[in-house]
């Protein structure tokens, strides 16, 4: 076998730092950790967070907007954190030494928060009229959960694109499994989610919230070993420096150039002369038309060079001015799922919520948890991941031409349409619900007779849409984003989940204000019956249309990358 062949072609080294050998490293044998890994924490994750809303009600005492709104919040700051793991993986740590120093972060966080609620001290002292939570056991509740906030932001974003890094992109054999890598990733982590809103929730319902807590702490442990298991097959790509210097270095470079003018002839433009890169772990990439204005931070001058070394603020690459270009392209479609995030959100907490106040009884002893039905949504997304990668993508091709089926753009342009009709599904079943209250006088009752599977529709059709569009954007973000911002444009994804959240929170917010005026009870009091869910969803499904009309605008006017040497 020649030398070329032994080693990989897109810059990777193995974990001791030598060019990571093809046969030994990488590929399926390595994702089995990478999987593993992520199926743990998730279980983790989502053991904690699915049925959170009820134990900020149930023992710290709040009411359904405060407890709502502070889901909201922690949630949309685990998706914020994500640029803080990002940054470190692409500019100085690397995917793998990120991963591995956040998760003791993590772990730390979830041991904190099992402590809070089962060590007497700690945890709120309850009785029968309810819990009563002084304001530092509130307080190390809280510094827990953010903890965990922090903690599962240097993962979330580094994990999914250090499983793509398994696979060289530069062989096309390897290339074509990335593709179902990442709707295996998917499958991995709700499969960790299925067991969390099944088994768990039932657990801090009818055991004890110390058990259902602890359970997820263990869960994360295990996620630590396996992903140390696998550090020999690993292949890591090298960290190429802070990406934000490079992107304002084009900036700078560009506006100091206002009045250079940019050559016809792109030949003519700044680009290192041999066949590597200038920036550490990526390719070169080719020039775009669109944008011209940063191009001219890759016109030459003769001010450009102190001494003849060049001056990275008066003079950039072409690969680097490209860089830039790309995350430019990717913002406004970035922007678009930020509404698709608001309405996933509802998972968690308007359709547990409306849950509460419906029969939870599965047959004359067993009740599940409003939380529970989140595996509804966790079984839809089990089942659609892998017929969308084995029938779906073989089907459409046929009529599409196009290896994956689908454009990456379509495959979100389908979840975002899908999205709606569940916005739509959970608003009718809201109107017959408060139809049923209103005929029988059901207001004041704790559980109107009418069986919570009625919500199963709503959260079966979000499953679906986050196979189109969240799977969709992993995959969309891992191959436009530039080869060296590949966990910086992953957080960028992860940042909808938190702008969507924090969206929610600002809606519930306005909704109640303008609703309550004048004594009135509004939308969404403590007493779901005497309220009007039903217009929130009506004005989440609007929301959604609109969005969608300026998403199909974004798409016809995006550019995909090309990267030097390589098609498409």
């Amino acid at each position: 076998m020649a030398e070329d062949d032994i080693y990989t072609k897109d810059g990777t080294v193995d974990v001791h730092g030598k060019p990571a050998n093809k046969k030994k490293t990488g590929n399926w044998k390595a994702c089995r950790f990478i999987l593993g890994n992520e199926c743990c924490e998730r279980l983790a994750y989502y053991g904690m967070s699915t049925n959170l809303v009820n134990y900020l009600q149930d023992r710290l005492n709040q009411g359904n907007v405060t407890a709502s709104n502070n889901v909201t919040n922690w949630s949309g700051t685990c998706y914020i954190t994500p640029l803080i793991g990002a940054f470190l993986a692409d500019a100085y740590l690397g995917r793998y030494w990120t991963i591995a120093g956040f998760s003791i972060v993590y772990v730390f966080g979830m041991t904190l928060l099992t402590l809070s609620s089962s060590v007497t001290g700690l945890k709120p002292s309850c009785n029968k009229d309810g819990c009563q939570a002084t304001t530092s056991q509130a307080a190390v509740c809280f510094v827990a959960l953010y903890l965990i906030a922090l903690g599962t932001g240097g993962i979330k974003p580094c994990v999914s694109s250090f499983g793509a890094d398994q696979f060289d992109e530069t062989d096309e054999t390897e290339k074509k499994k990335k593709s179902s890598f990442f709707n295996w990733f998917y499958l991995s982590i709700n499969i960790g989610a299925l067991i969390a809103s099944s088994v768990l929730v039932w657990i801090q319902m009818n055991v004890g919230w110390g058990w259902g807590f602890g359970i997820p702490a263990v869960a994360m442990a295990i996620a630590v070993v396996s992903f140390f298991s696998g550090s020999r097959l690993y292949r890591l790509q090298k960290p190429g420096g802070s990406p934000f210097t490079r992107i304002f270095q084009v900036i700078v470079a560009s506006f100091r150039k206002l009045n250079v003018e940019v050559p016809a002839e792109e030949s003519l433009l700044y680009e290192t002369a041999d066949m590597e890169c200038n920036i550490k772990g990526s390719r070169k990439l080719e020039h775009t038309d669109k944008l011209k204005f940063f191009d001219k931070a890759a016109v030459e001058t003769q001010t450009d060079s102190i001494k003849g070394l060049t001056n990275p603020w008066r003079l950039c690459t072409v690969t680097q001015v490209e860089e830039l270009k790309s995350i430019i392209r990717l913002l406004p479609v970035w922007a678009t799922g930020i509404v698709f995030s608001t309405v996933y959100s509802q998972m968690s907490t308007m359709f547990v919520l409306q849950g509460n106040t419906m029969d939870q009884h599965m047959g004359p002893h067993f009740k599940i948890p409003s939380a529970s039905l989140s595996l509804f949504d966790t079984l839809s997304v089990i089942f659609w991941a892998p017929v969308y990668d084995q029938i779906i993508v073989p089907f459409a091709r046929r009529f599409t031409g196009h290896e994956r089926g689908f454009t990456q753009l379509q495959r979100m342009g389908i979840g975002l349409v899908i999205s709606i009709i569940a916005m739509i599904a959970a608003g009718v079943l809201e109107v017959i619900r408060l139809d049923n209250v209103r005929k029988n006088n059901y207001y004041d009752l704790e559980y109107i007779p009418m069986s919570i599977f009625w919500q199963v529709p709503q959260y079966f059709l979000i499953g679906c849409a986050e196979v189109f569009t969240f799977i969709g954007q992993l995959e969309f973000y891992y191959d436009q984003a530039p080869d060296a911002m590949r966990s910086l444009c992953s957080a960028l994804s992860l940042t909808t989940v938190a702008l969507g959240n924090y969206l929610s929170t600002l809606l519930v917010t306005i909704v109640t204000k303008a609703t309550t005026r004048g004594g009135k009870l509004g939308w969404i009091p403590d007493n779901l019956n005497r309220g009007h869910l039903d217009y929130f969803y009506w004005l989440l499904a609007v929301l959604s249309l609109l969005n969608f009309f300026v998403y199909l605008w974004i798409s016809k006017w995006y550019t995909y990358k090309k990267v030097a040497g390589h098609p498409g």
